[in-house]
């Protein structure tokens, strides 16, 4: 596979991560899946989810695969009174990836962006590097760095 817009990023800032690639499955891009393919605990697995504050505008929220992102939380700590995730169908106009492939950083734009605290228990974790079927593997303050994100409870 070519180098994604998040490797280039991390190359660039000279960031230690390897990727690991997976069979996409069409019909399951959960991260659920993603860990069951790599043979990882689905509590590194990191998925990326585009919000929109009614305050702020769009968000990013990283969160482990397994769990659902507490909009009341992100609301709160993002300074809005409200959050919704955006439709499916505009992640791709908003971010320049599409579902199943959005990296947490490498977007259109650099938007606010939370990580659960979660993140700090592992050495590394994984994140979609930007397309369906590949991962980058790196360790959680990196990407805390890399994407200047705010590390708090979001989950």
């Amino acid at each position: 596979m070519k180098k994604t817009n998040a490797i280039r990023i991390l190359e660039r800032n000279k960031i230690v991560y390897n990727t690991v690639e997976y069979e996409v499955d069409e019909s399951d891009l959960s991260a659920v899946h993603v860990a069951e393919c790599l043979g990882q605990d689905v509590a590194r697995v990191y998925k990326t989810l585009v919000i929109e504050g009614d305050k702020t505008g769009f968000i990013v929220a990283i969160i482990p695969g397994a769990e659902e992102v507490n909009l009341k939380k992100l609301a709160f700590v993002s300074n809005n009174k409200r959050c919704t995730l955006i439709p499916v169908k505009n992640i791709f106009n908003v971010t320049g990836y599409i579902r199943g492939g959005c990296s947490p950083f490498g977007m259109k734009k650099q938007f606010p962006t939370y990580i659960d605290q979660s993140a700090l228990l592992y050495d590394t974790i994984f994140v979609s590097a930007g397309v369906r079927g590949k991962q980058i593997v790196l360790n959680p303050s990196d990407l805390i760095m890399i994407s200047n994100a705010i590390c708090t409870d979001i989950v």
